[in-house]
């Protein structure tokens, strides 16, 4: 069982913490709240008087202490190993992208996770994108198009064509072309924000991606709203459908690759439906 800090006793519980620490147990408590009783196997039992599984209960299904546990969600500096932070996933049903995260906020390696080998260059997936006869695009980390090819320009329109700002996400959101042009807007927008969170997570406090995450709350309640609900998602394939102003509804699917040892990079292609 993992222990408190040297500096904890069960009486005296360490101070508060700032980020990580902070957003560590923000995280863990979001996903404590979500999960039912009759998700793990729990008897209901009487009224309770908050959502979700209570504190104890996800000490118990990790087999470690309540008063760590409880510290842990409060965002005090204690100690978590990653044997520790495996069972908090385990217990709390994460999926392998909040598992990720998980461990990205706790600056723990999970015990699960394979090595990579190898690694692209990233001067060959720039060339790769122009020999891609569908539309495809690569993202870099804060998902600014840094390269495209002329199907893609053709496709998104307001984004990749023209003398536009090249982000993604900003596209998403503040763009009214881009809005138009998303199929199902609220549940595409909904899900690229929980992407990005699980993408972020490693360079969560670089200038560039605080800045622009801030400048998103900022100026998009619906981004400020789903950044806010802590959800965290694999960017996913799948069908993709837009409202193009030229050739009406058109509807592809969508495939990302991320070259090994450089996952801030994505190159992403659509395949259109026949």
């Amino acid at each position: 069982m993992t222990s408190p800090s040297h500096d904890a006793t069960p009486d005296t519980p360490p101070p508060l913490d700032t980020t990580p620490a902070r957003a560590l147990g923000e995280f863990i408590r979001a996903h404590r709240e979500r999960l039912t009783p009759l998700a793990v196997g729990l008897p209901p039992g009487p009224r309770r008087r908050t959502p979700g599984l209570r504190r104890e209960e996800v000490a118990q299904l990790c087999g470690v202490s309540p008063t760590w546990y409880t510290w842990i969600e409060q965002g005090r500096p204690v100690s978590a190993s990653p044997d520790a932070l495996a069972r908090i996933a385990v217990a709390l049903q994460l999926s392998r992208a909040e598992r990720a995260y998980l461990f990205e906020l706790a600056a723990q390696r999970d015990p699960a996770e394979p090595d990579t080998g190898g690694a692209d260059t990233p001067e060959m997936l720039l060339k790769t994108v122009q020999l891609v006869q569908s539309p495809a695009y690569v993202l870099d980390r804060q998902w600014n198009a840094i390269a495209w090819n002329a199907q893609a320009a053709d496709l998104f329109v307001g984004w990749l064509d023209g003398d536009h700002d090249r982000n993604l996400l900003r596209y998403t959101f503040l763009s009214p072309v881009g809005h138009t042009l998303i199929v199902d807007w609220e549940s595409r927008a909904r899900r690229l924000a929980a992407e990005f969170r699980a993408d972020s997570i490693r360079h969560l406090n670089n200038a560039p991606t605080r800045a622009l995450i801030d400048a998103l709350i900022a100026a998009s309640n619906a981004f400020a709203l789903f950044w806010a609900s802590q959800d965290v998602g694999e960017r996913e394939g799948g069908r993709r459908e837009f409202e193009h102003p030229r050739d009406g509804r058109i509807a592809y699917d969508q495939i990302t690759f991320k070259p090994a040892h450089r996952e801030d990079l994505k190159l992403v292609v659509l395949v259109r439906e026949s």
